[in-house]
């Protein structure tokens, strides 16, 4: 068996294939997979986020999935929780852990610690989503420019998180995100990246999309709110629900509906991008190998020694 470090992150946007590498990483290695997705920790969201199946989930343990149900609210530092839980035992197994997932927030308050700000206020918060994305923005930069600079005007969670801060504290939202400067990471980790050619991966978007309709995604959608009656506001973030829900409660065209994921989906994929190239330390490898091949060269990666290693 080839031996790696503790923990090795396998990043990527979505639909690049970082589960898989980091399920054939962990079947070769004899590790265990640690979810890093904001979305796979609600139970019954399974064909929407791409939820490893439950084939895999015996093939190789898999930890931080189908933790609360999608009408509860579900934060960073639950998360947090969890991980250094899961970090810890395997630590103590002698078992590898393989982190995986889409969400960058929660990477980064895994290894380089919580934002400490203050919590939410309800109605700070109603007032300010009510007001348009250019007001927020333009706002934002009279109060806190180096903030302004890091959020897109038409991300609108963000810009309302961003004053929401300033209005209770006084204090810009940058002045309590310096420790993430911090050199020192919480745990210590090898970061590998699957980097894609734009048109590529849009297509395997595209691709992707289609497959999720077919295996079942909009009954999926349809059960859930059957059960719950509505998604939390954390769960129904997830791209693609929202769609789906319009066309279930007959407000949109499946045929719109499937269009506005394809977009939302490159987009949250240009956004994820843009927060992985700024972590430190991550070697970047072409994503577009056969599986069999871009195991190899990640595993070389992890453990440089492998090739004389047996397997």
């Amino acid at each position: 068996m080839v031996h790696v470090g503790a923990i090795s992150v396998i990043l990527g946007p979505t639909a690049s294939g970082k589960s898989a590498v980091a399920l054939s990483l962990a079947r070769r290695v004899g590790g265990e997979i640690l979810t890093v997705d904001s979305m796979q920790v609600y139970r019954g969201m399974d064909v929407g986020t791409a939820k490893p199946t439950g084939d895999e989930q015996a093939d190789v343990r898999h930890h931080a999935i189908d933790l609360v149900t999608p009408d509860q609210p579900f934060a960073v530092a639950q998360f947090v929780a969890e991980a250094d839980a899961v970090i810890a035992d395997a630590a103590r197994r002698g078992v590898p852990i393989i982190a995986t997932g889409g969400t960058p927030l929660y990477y980064k308050a895994l290894f380089e610690g919580l934002f400490d700000g203050p919590g939410a206020d309800d109605a700070v918060r109603a007032r300010l989503r009510e007001q348009p994305n250019t007001s927020l923005h333009a706002r934002l930069s009279e109060v806190d420019a180096v903030a302004a600079g890091h959020i897109h005007v038409n991300d609108h969670k963000r810009l309302v998180r961003a004053l929401e801060v300033f209005e209770l504290t006084g204090r810009p939202i940058s002045s309590f995100q310096t420790h993430w400067t911090d050199p020192t990471p919480r745990h210590a980790a090898t970061w590998v990246g699957l980097g894609w050619d734009k048109d590529a991966l849009n297509r395997r978007i595209n691709a992707r999309s289609k497959a999720m309709l077919a295996a079942g995604w909009v009954d999926e959608v349809r059960g859930l709110l059957a059960t719950y009656g509505r998604l939390g506001p954390t769960a129904a973030e997830a791209t693609g629900y929202r769609e789906l829900i319009a066309h279930i409660e007959g407000r949109q065209s499946l045929e719109d509906a499937v269009e506005q994921i394809k977009i939302g989906t490159r987009q949250l994929a240009r956004k994820q991008m843009k927060w992985f190239r700024r972590f430190p330390g991550v070697t970047w490898v072409a994503g577009d190998a056969p599986l069999e091949e871009l195991t190899e060269r990640v595993l070389k990666l992890l453990a440089p020694e492998a090739e004389q290693l047996s397997t």
